[in-house]
């Protein structure tokens, strides 16, 4: 089934959109079952006028999008200025697109929409930083639907609340949450690449309270650290002082383990008093975890490392940290190049995201610092 992506960078909205349809007509023809779109820089402004080009030219079956500081198409990633990235797809299986929003109770809590009863095995999610509570909900939706995988990312178009777009069909909104429930004969393969490598030895968790972990291994788990720390070299010292990360193995089942095995989680401080960690984790005791660094050689390893095994597909959609890119890397198109080697035709689009999301073992999580994509194939 024919899938395609395209890019526009013109100054004029009804040209830039022009040219995005036009690519995909050409390769996907009318009516796909699934578009989404990725808008930056000042055609933030022109969503609706793009949204409304889109159906009237293309007419897809189901449409989703927002807006994002930078945008993904084929191998470029288009940094920090206007730009226009279009993905579409004709499935072997069944798509919908849903509306999901989050509100306060009356008792201060928060209610999320539940997911509708679709038979699905994979949700595209693009949700609001402000407005909607990722993480909870994607939590949430992990106990209750065991099977689905949620791959997605946050909007990253504005730095204050109300100041994202949200495409979904011809509706256009500023809060909560939008996405594409796949289901049936097209697979949906992730790939989560977060960046880092483990430094030190695997220790066992002995005592731990919510985010606060205790003792590792017996041990106070701040004396762990500094034995770890004491064993490394100079360099890789100066990778801890600059940003220290903790991995937890989310399958306890594995004798071994590696790249992709951990959940990334940043140790967030230490208590001096009573030895220790906060971490951005609530570890169980006798889990597994390891320390972690990151940097441009880490990222790039892990990210060639998740990406060898996997065969061709013929689409895929990529959602990206925006702190990766030229902030990270020296070479340009770091993650879209690696991506758009694994897609026939370079059918690859997303966006740079203020938080991704992708599953680690059998279930989902929000990650930082992460390249998170969906590889399509029928």
């Amino acid at each position: 089934m024919p899938y395609a992506s395209s890019l526009s960078t013109h100054h004029d909205p009804g040209v830039a959109i022009g040219e995005t349809i036009g690519e995909v007509l050409e390769v996907v023809g009318p009516n796909p079952d699934a578009v989404a779109l990725f808008i930056s820089g000042d055609l933030m402004a022109h969503a609706a006028d793009l949204l409304a080009a889109t159906h009237q030219l293309l007419q897809p079956k189901t449409l989703i999008g927002t807006t994002a500081v930078s945008v993904v198409a084929g191998a470029r990633e288009v940094e920090e200025q206007r730009a226009v990235a279009m993905w579409a797809g004709k499935f072997d299986g069944t798509v919908s697109a849903v509306r999901l929003e989050a509100r306060q109770t009356i008792h201060g809590g928060i209610e999320i929409d539940e997911l509708p009863e679709v038979s699905a095995h994979t949700l595209i999610l693009l949700a609001d930083p402000f407005s909607f509570p990722t993480e909870l909900a994607v939590d949430s939706w992990s106990a209750s639907h065991p099977e689905l995988q949620i791959i997605g990312g946050l909007a990253s178009g504005a730095n204050a609340p109300n100041g994202n777009r949200f495409l979904l069909n011809d509706q256009i909104h500023d809060t909560g949450a939008v996405g594409l429930l796949i289901g049936g004969r097209t697979r949906v393969e992730p790939l989560v690449s977060q960046g880092c490598r483990p430094v030190g030895s695997p220790l066992i968790v002995t005592s731990a309270e919510g985010n606060l972990v205790r003792e590792l291994g017996g041990k106070p788990a701040l004396r762990r650290l500094e034995e770890m720390f004491n064993g490394l070299s100079e360099s890789e010292q100066l990778l801890v002082n600059q940003g220290l990360h903790i991995g937890r193995v989310i399958d306890e089942h594995q004798v071994d383990f590696g790249t992709g095995d951990f959940l990334i989680r940043a140790v967030m401080g230490a208590d001096q008093r009573t030895g220790s960690l906060a971490i951005g984790d609530h570890p169980p005791v006798g889990s597994t975890v390891q320390f972690q660094v990151r940097d441009a050689a880490s990222a790039d390893q892990d990210l060639r490392l998740m990406a060898e095994p996997i065969s061709a597909a013929e689409g895929a959609l990529l959602f990206t940290c925006n702190g990766r890119g030229s902030h990270l890397f020296e070479d340009p198109d770091h993650d879209a190049a690696i991506i758009a080697d694994l897609v026939r035709h370079e059918a690859v689009a997303g966006m740079f995201c203020a938080g991704e999301i992708g599953p680690v073992g059998t279930r989902s999580f929000l990650h930082g610092f992460t390249a998170s994509a969906a590889l399509f194939r029928d």
